[in-house]
C-alpha cells in the first residue's frame, strides 16, 4: 500500500467516526444540570438520579409525626386518587428523599407513582417549571408498604431551596385504609381523582385538606447545614393556633434564626409536635392515636436523619388532660427518661419550661402547683442538658399564672403568632451545639 493510499484510508475511517459521533450526539439531550437523558419516542418524563450529584450531609428539612388514622378512610383509603402534600422546608439541598408511613393502615399500602417538586408559590399546588421529579423506591417507581411500616424513597436530584414550599404527590390505585395522617397541619394540602402525580399546573387538585397524609419526612443533601434539631412537643409546638399557611409556628422562626444568624449551629429543623401529646400516656386504639412521648421518641427523634440536638417541650397535657397527672415527679422522671434515651445516641437535649394556662377552661389551682413544681426541677438543671425558659418569656409579669395578653391566642393556653415568635427568639442558639452530657 502506498503512503497516499494509507492517508486516504485513514481519512475514510475518521469520516466514519465523525458520522457515528454526530448520530450519538443527536440521540441525547443535555439537561440544565449537565447530565444527559435519552430521547424517547414518547413524551418526556421527569429525569431521576438515585446517585447524589455532589458531596454533602443528609439533613432533615421537614417532618411530621404520624398521629392518627383519618376518619372515613377505613375501607378504601384513597384508592384511585392522588394526594399532593404541601410542606415547608427549613434548609435546602441538591438532592432529596422522602419517608412515607402506613403506621395506621390495616392492610398494605400500594403506591404506584410518586413525585416531588418545588411549588410555584406559597400554598399553591402548581409546580415551579423544571422542578418535577419522579420518585423511585429501591429503583422501582412503585412500592408496597406493609401495615404498620414506613419506607424511604431513593434520593433524587433536585435543587431544593430553603424556606420554600415543596409538593410531594402520591397515587394509590387500590383500597388501602385507613390513611395515616398528621392532623392540624396548619397547612393546606390537596387531593385529586386519578393519577395526577406529574400534573404540573395543579388544576386537578380541587380537594383540600388540613392534614398531611402518608408523608412523614423530607431529607435533603446539604452543603450548608451539618445537622438536624428535632423539636418534640405537643400543640404548642405543632402550632395549633398559628395563622393557617403562614408558617408562623415557633419552629419556623427557629429555623430562620439558625439559617441566618451567626454564632449558632447550621441545623435543619423538623417539627415532631402532636396536638394533645403527653409524656406518659397514649391515646386510644392499636396502634395508639397520639402515642405518648415515651413511646414515640425512638421513631420521631432517634431515627430521624442527622440528629444532633432535640428540644423537648412536653408536660402541659399530662397536667391538663384527664386523668390529671398530679404528681410532678412522674412527669419530670418521664422527661429525664427521654433525656437518657437521647444521650445513648450522643444527642444534646434542651428542654422547655411549661408555659402558664391561667384562664383556660381546664385551669385549677392545684394543677398550677404541679406546673410550677415541674418548672422548678427543670430550672434546677435536674432534667435536661440545658433549658429554655418559655414560661418566663411569655407569662404576664402582673399575673404569672397567665400568658401576657399580646402572646395569647385567646384561649389562654396557645400562643398567638407574636407569642410563637417570642418563643423562638428566647433561644440561645449556642445551647443546641455540643456533646450530650454524660449523665444527669
Amino acid at each position: 500500500m502506498t503512503k497516499r493510499h494509507g492517508y486516504a484510508l485513514l481519512a475514510a475511517v475518521l469520516a466514519v467516526i465523525v458520522v457515528i459521533s454526530a448520530a450519538i450526539y443527536l440521540g441525547v439531550t443535555h439537561t440544565d444540570d449537565g447530565s444527559q437523558d435519552t430521547i424517547s419516542a414518547g413524551p418526556r418524563t421527569p429525569r431521576n438520579s438515585a446517585a447524589p450529584a455532589s458531596a454533602g450531609t443528609w439533613i432533615g428539612s421537614w417532618a411530621a409525626s404520624p398521629a392518627a388514622a383519618e376518619p372515613g378512610t377505613q375501607r378504601n383509603g384513597f384508592a384511585g386518587r392522588s394526594i399532593r402534600n404541601v410542606v415547608h422546608t427549613s434548609v435546602g439541598g441538591d438532592n432529596a428523599r422522602i419517608t412515607l408511613s402506613n403506621l395506621y393502615g390495616q392492610q398494605p399500602l400500594s403506591i404506584t407513582h410518586a413525585s416531588i417538586a418545588v411549588a410555584v408559590g406559597p400554598n399553591n399546588p402548581a409546580v415551579a417549571p423544571g422542578t418535577l421529579r419522579r420518585l423511585n423506591f429501591n429503583g422501582n417507581t412503585s412500592v408496597v408498604i406493609p401495615a404498620g411500616q414506613q419506607v424511604m424513597s431513593d434520593a433524587v436530584r433536585i435543587r431544593v431551596p430553603h424556606d420554600t414550599d415543596l409538593l410531594v404527590s402520591t397515587f394509590s390505585p387500590t383500597p388501602s385504609g385507613p390513611v395515616t395522617i398528621h392532623p392540624h397541619a396548619r397547612q393546606v394540602s390537596y387531593a385529586a381523582d386519578g393519577d395526577r402525580t406529574e400534573d404540573p399546573n395543579g388544576r386537578a387538585y380541587n380537594q383540600q385538606s388540613t392534614s398531611w397524609r402518608y408523608l412523614s419526612a423530607v431529607d435533603v443533601l446539604s452543603n450548608e447545614s451539618n445537622g438536624t434539631v428535632v423539636v418534640f412537643g405537643d400543640s404548642l409546638t405543632d402550632g395549633i393556633s398559628s395563622t393557617m399557611g403562614a408558617n408562623a409556628r415557633w419552629t419556623d422562626t427557629l429555623a430562620d434564626r439558625l439559617r441566618t444568624e451567626t454564632g449558632g449551629p447550621r441545623y435543619g429543623v423538623v417539627n415532631e409536635g402532636i396536638s394533645g401529646n403527653r409524656v406518659l400516656s397514649d391515646g386510644n386504639g392499636t396502634p395508639a392515636d397520639n402515642p405518648s412521648g415515651l413511646s414515640r421518641f425512638d421513631r420521631d427523634v432517634l431515627n430521624r436523619t442527622g440528629v444532633k440536638a432535640v428540644v423537648i417541650a412536653l408536660g402541659v397535657n399530662d397536667i391538663l388532660r384527664n386523668p390529671h397527672q398530679n404528681n410532678p415527679d412522674r412527669i419530670t422522671e418521664g422527661l429525664r427518661e427521654l433525656t437518657r434515651q437521647a444521650h445513648t445516641r450522643g444527642i444534646r437535649v434542651v428542654g422547655a419550661t411549661l408555659m402558664p394556662f391561667g384562664g383556660h377552661r381546664g385551669y385549677e389551682p392545684e394543677l398550677e402547683g404541679v406546673r410550677e413544681a415541674v418548672n422548678e426541677e427543670i430550672r434546677n438543671g435536674q432534667v435536661f442538658d440545658e433549658f429554655v425558659d418559655f414560661d418566663k418569656a411569655l407569662r404576664d409579669p402582673y399575673d404569672p399564672r397567665k400568658l401576657r395578653h399580646e402572646y395569647d391566642s385567646g384561649d389562654h393556653l396557645h400562643p398567638s403568632d407574636a407569642g410563637y415568635r417570642k418563643m423562638a427568639d428566647t433561644f440561645n442558639l449556642t445551647q443546641l451545639r455540643g456533646s450530650a452530657a454524660a449523665e444527669l
